[in-house]
């Protein structure tokens, strides 16, 4: 069995939503597991999760963008990965990245940018998003890739709106395909 681990924080529980329909795309694919595990508010890691992520194939980040980067709570986690760098643990698996803001760019791809760096410093090799955008006069807002994320997943939640409401639904739709295409990429590197 092919394992991929989900690591995020999630500061209202609008990208907990966008790491979960990540998970249903990774799942999608035939032999593929995913293990979601989720850093709390003081920046922790639940009980294993060193050893589930040593042991994955590949690993997905996740953090809210917050400021033009991740959240603290992420960058505690990332600072902690130094343990297994040191050893180059994490070096070959495959990794991606997700984050999800209140604004349509709301400086997402720093955090984008922040998520590929922490996993070239692992060794890692990195998968993107893989769709073109829906840019034409044609796209609404509830189209795949609205948002136009190429280098990862880019969702967004209104200011205002809560978990149940947002991410939107074609957000939603583009973070399943996001981990579909994370799930085959990693089935193809372990050949």
């Amino acid at each position: 069995m092919t394992t991929i681990a989900v690591v995020f924080h999630s500061g209202y529980g609008h990208t907990a939503k966008a790491a979960a329909a990540v998970v249903e795309g990774i799942k999608n694919v035939a032999g593929v597991n995913a293990e979601l595990l989720a850093i709390d508010s003081e920046g922790n890691l639940p009980e294993q999760a060193w050893e589930k992520l040593q042991a994955a194939d590949g690993i997905v980040f996740g953090s809210p963008t917050y400021m033009g980067g991740p959240s603290w709570q992420f960058k505690k986690f990332a600072d902690a990965s130094s343990k297994p760098w040191f050893g180059q643990a994490w070096k070959d698996k495959v990794f991606a990245g997700f984050t999800n803001s209140a604004s349509m760019n709301g400086d997402k791809l720093g955090t984008l940018d922040y998520l590929f760096h922490l996993s070239q410093q692992h060794g890692g090799i990195w998968v993107g998003v893989g769709l073109l955008p829906s840019n034409t006069k044609a796209a609404t807002r509830n189209d795949l890739n609205y948002i136009a994320g190429f280098s990862g997943l880019m969702t967004v939640s209104p200011s205002d709106a809560s978990p149940e409401e947002a991410p939107l639904p074609g957000d939603l739709e583009t973070a399943r395909h996001f981990g579909e295409r994370v799930a085959q990429t990693v089935v193809r590197w372990k050949k």
